[in-house]
């Protein structure tokens, strides 16, 4: 079929279907000349057409006739020079940074690499075989999607309880979801899979990457995959790999599909993105899209040696957030997933490596002042993991004022307290109350602070209390791979035992753990399937287990039910209670003495600085005062709540604790106690003291005397 080639705009970048026609449109500053290649449906060649116009660094056409399902990609044409910095190789066929769905899957046995193997300088010969049949095709898509009534939810993220899952993992082997959607965006959005997130009364959940992400050729080697997705190829495209329609376009409108269910049922999605590197690699790397683009634009290069890539993430490049082009390319991206996709917000991976201007992380960088500024992202979440792997990458609580940050120093500090570490007091003060010594000086609230104890990185909450070591066995690295530092205790056996005892008490630290990230002031996320008692049978680094070692294992047992059970319980006691997810930090400058809160040792007297100095303390109280709010309503009534007492105890004996006096003048009740495995919310009164269990926590409330309690 001739096609007729019209000059068309140069914005919007990317594909774009009017009805009639489609507008193709890609940057490259650098590139002598551009070609646009047309595939069909059996990713045959059909056309390869020059495109003639650009402006401002923009090549553009129009072609009528084209329609959403067409496959394309670009082959672009400038000067091979590695060692300034410049790989162009039209040989090589390019997937559009812009692409909205994608169809296929590298194949790692193609002429994919743009130079030569053999020898120490082979990146610098070039290699003119035609790369077309291993590179994954763009689709033209078609952006009509009946949204119906849908809008966004805003829920405050200091309301919030996130939920971190994957796509796949999630329901591949859940037998309540249809065959033909399990591990898909729709068997995400099954009835099955919705009444499980409803009944744990989360808020959102917070998808692992979900941008179009390619296999490592190590792992295909070995016969892995990139399960956790950490490797991205576009980042406006769903991966097709989840949709149970195919990859043909229908991705997309079946992740629209999703996200409407899913705000259906109130429940928010926040996206993990990957916007620190791509799936290209280094000097050695395929090339399969922006290298080819536009090398010395779209990636970080070394100064001096441009031949080079920085590498802040250990994956082999760094993309060049000081180049305008990229910038733009990433709010086109998150403002495409807001707008188009419905999602709530983001968190970011390796959110550090984004804020370095030059080489030290900079807070003032541009690429937080455009997101600053940017309406459209003005009421989503905004998530940093506040790290990188380069030099001052570790940058928790040095994000700006309106980011959030996974709260790598509660989990250490969580972890080491049950585990019954020295000298954990202190710090666990901090933790427990927002970590106001991380976010306050800068005017932010305690919902900066995203608590986690256990993530998709590292061991589950099972296993943390279940091995003292690592077993990566099945990666395929020697048990190389993944952190050694854990701050994890099998209590007593490595790995699945029999022994009551043992098991008996890990059932309670997992609530221990549990409940102290759920009282706990900041916004909790639950690692997915921790409250199914998810084990990776030790393996703490799963990112490439696309198998039963990663995925849920949905089988009813007593355990599970009763963990489940748990944790609703402790989601539906905080959102219940404002006092347990206050806005504000508590009054004074220091924690340690305050009218909205007090600690105490076992004898009932307030916690001296000397005890607080104290390495050998395992057992205190904490109060929260829920007369001391300072909160109003939104019709502006002054909000107050019960009073909470929690006691924490990593002794491995049972401790007496004398109760200070109720503020109120009431008493005391239990209404939580995590050494009760059958019945951890039974109500028991006391009065002037009680017994807590070696390792346990209890939850003690004085009911107040007037209800007003926050929706």
């Amino acid at each position: 079929m001739e096609l007729k080639l019209l000059p068309g705009k140069p914005y919007p970048l990317g594909a774009k279907w009017d009805g009639t026609g489609v507008n193709f449109a890609l940057f490259s500053e650098n590139a002598t000349g551009v070609e646009l290649c047309l595939f069909n449906e059996n990713d045959e060649q059909t056309h390869r057409l020059e495109l003639r116009e650009t402006t401002a660094f923009v090549w553009h056409c129009y072609i009528p006739g084209v329609h959403p399902g067409q496959r394309y990609g670009y082959r672009v044409h400038g000067p091979w020079n590695p060692e300034q910095g410049q790989r162009f190789n039209p040989a090589k066929l390019l997937v559009d940074p812009y692409a909205q769905a994608i169809s296929g899957r590298v194949d790692w046995s193609q002429p994919i690499f743009p130079y030569q193997f053999g020898g120490e300088d082979a990146d610098l010969n070039r290699d003119e075989r035609d790369s077309a049949a291993g590179v994954p095709k763009c689709i033209v898509v078609n952006p009509y999607f009946d949204w119906e009534h849908d809008h966004p939810l805003r829920t405050p993220l200091a309301d919030s309880v996130i939920y971190e899952t994957h796509v796949r993992g999630f329901s591949i082997q859940n037998p309540e979801v249809p065959e033909q959607l399990r591990g898909t965006y729709a068997g995400l959005a099954s009835p099955a899979s919705l009444r499980h997130l409803k009944k744990l009364g989360v808020t959102a959940i917070e998808l692992m990457p979900v941008h179009h992400f390619v296999n490592d050729s190590h792992l295909v080697e070995k016969g892995l995959t990139n399960y956790w997705g950490y490797n991205t190829l576009s980042y406006l495209a769903p991966a097709g790999r989840y949709a149970a329609t195919g990859e043909d376009g229908n991705q997309v409108s079946e992740f629209k599909a999703m996200v409407k269910a899913l705000h259906r049922e109130g429940i928010e999605v926040i996206l993990d993105v990957v916007y620190n590197h791509t799936a290209e690699g280094n000097h050695l790397g395929p090339m399969l899209s922006m290298r080819g683009i536009d090398n010395a634009t779209y990636y970080r290069l070394v100064a001096d040696n441009p031949r080079y890539y920085m590498d802040y993430t250990g994956t082999g490049n760094s993309l060049n957030v000081r180049h305008p082009q990229v910038l733009k390319l990433i709010m086109d991206s998150l403002r495409y997933w807001v707008t188009e996709m419905h999602v709530d917000g983001f968190r970011f991976d390796l959110a550090a490596t984004l804020a370095r201007e030059l080489h030290d992380v900079d807070r003032l960088s541009g690429f937080f002042d455009i997101i600053h500024q940017d309406p459209t992202l003005a009421d989503v979440k905004l998530i940093a993991e506040p790290w990188d792997v380069g030099e001052g990458g570790y940058q928790v609580g040095n994000f700006p004022i309106l980011w959030a940050e996974w709260n790598g120093k509660y989990r250490d500090t969580v972890r080491r307290y049950w585990k019954g570490d020295d000298g954990q007091l202190s710090d666990l003060g901090y933790r427990l109350t927002g970590s106001s010594d991380l976010y306050q000086h800068d005017g932010r609230r305690p919902y900066a602070s995203i608590n986690f104890i256990t993530a998709h990185d590292g061991f589950t909450l099972h296993d943390l209390v279940s091995y003292n070591d690592k077993h990566n066995e099945a990666n395929g690295e020697n048990n190389q791979d993944g952190a050694n530092d854990n701050n994890s205790w099998n209590m007593g056996a490595e790995g699945e035992t029999h022994d009551e005892g043992i098991c008996y008490a890990r059932q309670r630290q997992m609530r221990n753990l549990m409940a102290t990230l759920l009282l706990s002031q900041g916004v909790p996320m639950i690692s997915g399937g921790d409250e199914i008692c998810r084990t990776q049978g030790g393996n703490n680094n799963a990112y490439c287990q696309d198998n039963p070692i990663s995925w849920y294992d949905w089988s009813p047992t007593e355990e599970k039910e009763a963990m489940v059970a748990f944790v609703c319980r402790l989601i539906e006691m905080r959102k219940t209670h404002p006092n347990l997810r206050r806005r504000k930090f508590f009054q004074g400058r220091a924690i340690h003495h305050s009218a909205d809160i007090a600690w105490y040792g076992t004898n009932g007297k307030e916690l001296s600085e000397a005890a607080w100095n104290a390495g050998w303390i395992r057992s205190f109280g904490m109060l929260l005062n829920g007369q001391t709010l300072e909160a109003t309503d939104e019709l502006g009534n002054q909000v107050s709540d019960d009073t909470f007492l929690i006691l924490f105890n990593a002794h491995h004996e049972a401790v007496s604790f004398a109760l200070p006096r109720p503020p109120a003048g009431g008493r005391w009740r239990v209404t939580m106690n995590t050494n009760d495995l059958a019945n951890p919310f039974k109500t028991v009164h006391t009065r002037t003291r009680i017994k807590v269990e070696g390792r346990s926590t209890m939850l003690l409330c004085e009911k107040k005397a007037k209800e007003n309690i926050l929706p």
